[in-house]
């Protein structure tokens, strides 16, 4: 009986270790998508910026003309 539980503890062990592993893999995986998604909103931001130049030259030269 003894030796059997040894063994049983061990593959414990064992699942739990993998466990972890995987847990860290899912974590870099997450970070890098953070990482993608920051990417990708600071573009957004400087289109957002662009157009609103674009806005104000149209304002400006509507007024011009009045």
């Amino acid at each position: 009986k003894k030796k059997k539980k040894k063994k049983e503890e061990e593959e414990e062990e064992k699942k739990k270790k993998k466990k972890k592993k995987k847990e860290k893999e899912k974590e870099k995986e997450k970070e890098k998508k953070k990482k993608k998604k920051k990417k990708k909103k600071k573009k957004k931001k400087k289109k957002k910026k662009k157009k609103k130049k674009k806005k104000k030259k149209k304002k400006s030269f509507s007024s011009r003309k009045t």
